[in-house]
């Protein structure tokens, strides 16, 4: 990689004020970096960041410039396995700028499987109808990706396919050419949330098991997969969807969507050992079903809560995809 000159850095440096900084593995980034630049060009756009090498703690280093907290974010909710390196043992981020507690809050459940068909999510969800075509295994489900979805219709409750990523709240998109949307939601009082929680607007969202991010000594991120036992049964995360035009990707221009995302609510203690902050909300009860597309607001919302402990156990480490369960 071509290292900048101190004019052109600081020409970058007064730009692109948030700084993320990678890691090099003395076997290199590889396909991931490849990816990483094209996820860049395509989410964010080639003016809006900007990169070079650099040293970190002794070890080769890539770092990555943005304009805003934002983009920063979504950079690393979207490559969460990439090893942050500013000198501590835990993530951290070299610019004052950068809240790291905006970014842990938007970390949670970024990744999902699914392995059972559409015919054991229609006969559970009840669905009368299905306009998901032939749907395949999906062992990684990555947030702006389309996945299944249960809601109701005027016809019953229909399953159908979503793009994963609710709209952003206004002021994280200050600045911002695209947005790719919020995967979960926890704050229910806030009046941009609050708009999508009547019974319209809410559904259920069919997973097989979920991931989060354990921190490895040295400061790597570990993809930790929970379902509800080894043979990963079939449940589903009470979600809230919307009909929303925007530009997600800059190459598509705008587009309208049928998006999604799910609730999060506190972590119970077999996720919370992993990720002490949040869990998304889990329904495996078919009343709770019920309750969550139908009741008033108040009772639905009164399923925020964690699942029992005993109810989750950890299935799988390492991968980005719960091939296991296939």
């Amino acid at each position: 990689m071509v290292r900048r000159s101190t004019p052109q850095k600081k020409i970058d440096d007064a730009a692109f004020p948030i700084r993320v900084k990678i890691v090099v593995p003395g076997f290199g980034l590889g396909s991931v970096l490849v990816e990483a630049y094209e996820w860049l060009r395509s989410e964010i756009g080639t003016g809006d960041f900007a990169h070079h090498g650099t040293t970190a703690i002794g070890s080769d280093a890539t770092a990555f410039y943005f304009r805003d907290i934002y983009a920063a974010r979504d950079f690393l909710a979207r490559f969460p396995t990439l090893a942050l390196a500013d000198g501590t043992l835990g993530p951290s981020y070299s610019s004052p700028n950068l809240n790291a507690a905006s970014l842990e809050s938007n970390s949670v459940c970024n990744l999902y499987s699914l392995h059972k068909g559409q015919a054991a999510i229609r006969d559970i969800a009840e669905a009368m109808s299905d306009h998901t075509g032939n749907l395949p295994a999906m062992p990684a489900i990555f947030c702006d990706m389309s996945a299944p979805v249960v809601r109701s219709s005027a016809n019953g409750r229909e399953l159908t396919m979503m793009c994963w990523g609710m709209p952003s709240p206004a002021f994280a998109l200050k600045n911002r050419k695209t947005d790719s949307g919020v995967t979960n939601v926890r704050n229910t009082k806030s009046p941009h949330w609050r708009r999508w929680l009547g019974p319209e607007n809410r559904c259920l969202v069919p997973f097989t098991s979920f991931s989060e991010y354990a921190t490895l000594p040295g400061g790597a991120k570990e993809p930790v997969w929970f379902a509800l036992d080894e043979t990963r049964p079939l449940a589903f995360f009470a979600g809230i969807w919307t009909r929303w035009t925007s530009v997600r990707k800059l190459k598509d221009g705008e587009t309208t969507d049928d998006l999604f995302g799910f609730l999060t609510t506190n972590a119970n203690k077999i996720v919370g050992a992993v990720h002490p902050k949040a869990m998304p909300v889990v329904l495996t009860d078919p009343s709770d079903f019920d309750v969550w597309l139908n009741a008033p607001v108040e009772e639905a919302l009164s399923l925020q809560r964690p699942l029992a402990d005993d109810a989750l156990q950890i299935v799988a480490r390492g991968n980005r995809e719960d091939a296991a369960a296939a």
